[in-house]
């Protein structure tokens, strides 16, 4: 179950009951039966005579001095058993091994949060995969978790220092692509290991059925050998003690009463040994258990199951921020180390900004290329803005002025003072000149074809390719300038 609150909550689901021996009272020495508690729990985890071991001062007296009385005797409990001051092992049978002990002493003490730098704490019912595992790269202490408004998507914080020096706060990361990274090599490194998992944990839940099933029969029988010993009371009894004999009678109706209950709620309650399953069903169970990351995707999966699962394969999981990676260190129980670099989610602002591999496209097609062009044949190969909308050439023309990106194609005539682009393309004044012409000479050899030009734009500039021999061809004589006369 890994916690004491967790194995409470398992014998109340059960309505299973506890022996508790009564040493104070009106019936000491007595042997009740009531609900499990968690000190109770804690109490028998704790003690090493279920374990066969023999041990003296496991607890350490002071005195606590109190404003309102006199000073006060405390008694604290030593859990470690190097500070006991004697222990002997073997000294009677136990109910668990002396190494299974100290596994429980080390789980509970792993489940306490006083000191959250130290333990792991238990698993609890948040998305976080990694909750209790996680320590920054950087400070080396254990982050804490957030969740975004959406209450599901972790993040890994780290503010430690923050709250007990007010530094600055380490670093903050989101933790679905880690948990997600993380869980990917866990499934991976089960691979070899599932089928001998599940026939474990048939086992163990077959097992554990039976004893639920067993513990109701003994309770049963408990009931019926009292009331059987309370009906042999009043039958011994003297008949003119009527007095004792009311009492008697009274005590056997009590018990008949409960051992009827018992036997309703024995009725009523689902026994735990006719869910066990059939072997065709076992069948089935182990060909899905083959398929764990199913499992573990399932919706009846909790979120703490996973958890568990994880941590008896890994140690814990370092992160640390490196520019657009984070970095990820991962420490197997068996000390090995498993080291991952995955894309660190963008922000909002990073998250719109227009890629680099775009960026470098347009720089590339910048020389040769118009805006209108580089726009066409971005969309064309399917890249998209920062928002994921379509490239125009306003947009592209955008860019390249962020990245101060020039261009060796405008589209404007003023863009380009020499008059020719890096395509060859002229602009119509200088073909004008070029062929010693006007320039609506030259629009009327645009229109019939007789030179290639290109228009972005229905009433937009032209830009006109030429070639030696059509320079030859078309060129007029050069006319000499006529003097400029004054009026007098």
């Amino acid at each position: 179950m890994g916690t004491a609150t967790a194995v409470v909550k398992s014998f109340k689901c059960q309505q299973l009951l506890f022996p508790t021996r009564l040493w104070q009272g009106t019936k000491p020495g007595e042997l009740t039966w009531k609900p499990l508690g968690t000190q109770r729990v804690l109490a028998i985890l704790h003690n090493p005579t279920y374990a066969g071991a023999y041990a003296y001062g496991r607890s350490q007296s002071h005195q606590r001095p109190l404003a309102d009385q006199e000073q006060r005797v405390v008694k604290h409990r030593l859990n470690k058993p190097e500070a006991w001051t004697f222990l002997h092992l073997q000294a009677h049978p136990g109910y668990i091994t002396w190494e299974q002990f100290l596994r429980n002493q080390h789980r509970l003490d792993d489940n306490c949060t006083s000191r959250t730098e130290d333990r792991r704490g238990p698993t609890r019912e948040g998305t976080a995969l990694l909750q209790g595992i996680v320590l920054c790269g950087r400070c080396g202490r254990r982050m804490t978790i957030r969740y975004l408004e959406d209450g599901v998507t972790p993040v890994y914080h780290c503010s430690r220092a923050y709250h007990l020096f007010g530094e600055p706060i380490c670093q903050t990361l989101r933790g679905d692509g880690v948990d997600a990274a993380v869980a990917h090599l866990f499934l991976a490194a089960m691979q070899p290991a599932q089928l001998e998992i599940s026939l474990a944990t048939l086992a163990q839940i077959e097992a554990r059925a039976r004893q639920i099933e067993a513990q109701w029969q003994r309770r049963l029988e408990r009931a019926r050998y009292e009331a059987d010993v309370a009906r042999r009371r009043l039958f011994a009894v003297e008949p003119e003690n009527r007095l004792v004999a009311r009492t008697l009678e009274r005590d056997w109706n009590e018990k008949l009463a409960e051992v009827e209950r018992l036997e309703r709620d024995a009725l009523t309650w689902p026994k735990p040994t006719a869910l066990l399953i059939s072997p065709p069903e076992r069948q089935r169970i182990l060909a899905l258990a083959q398929d764990l990351p199913t499992l573990w995707q399932a919706d009846t999966t909790t979120y703490g199951e996973p958890k568990q699962l994880l941590r008896c394969l890994i140690k814990d999981v370092t992160l640390i921020r490196q520019g657009p990676l984070i970095h990820l260190g991962i420490r197997w129980q068996t000390e090995a180390l498993t080291e991952l670099d995955i894309p660190r989610p963008l922000h909002g602002g990073e998250s719109r900004r227009t890629a680099t591999a775009v960026v470098e496209r347009i720089r590339q097609l910048a020389p040769t290329l118009t805006d209108r062009q580089i726009a066409a044949l971005l969309n064309q190969e399917g890249l998209t803005t920062g928002f994921g909308d379509l490239f125009t050439d306003n947009k592209v023309q955008c860019i390249r002025h962020k990245y101060a990106i020039p261009t060796a194609c405008p589209e404007a005539p003023s863009a380009c003072p020499t008059g020719q682009r890096a395509d060859g393309r002229y602009c119509t004044r200088t073909v004008a000149e070029l062929l010693h012409v006007c320039d609506s000479t030259i629009l009327r050899w645009c229109e019939a074809g007789r030179l290639d030009s290109v228009q972005a734009l229905p009433n937009g500039p032209r830009w006109i390719k030429l070639t030696p021999e059509l320079i030859t061809q078309l060129r007029k004589p050069a006319q000499p300038n006529r003097p400029s006369h004054s009026a007098k």
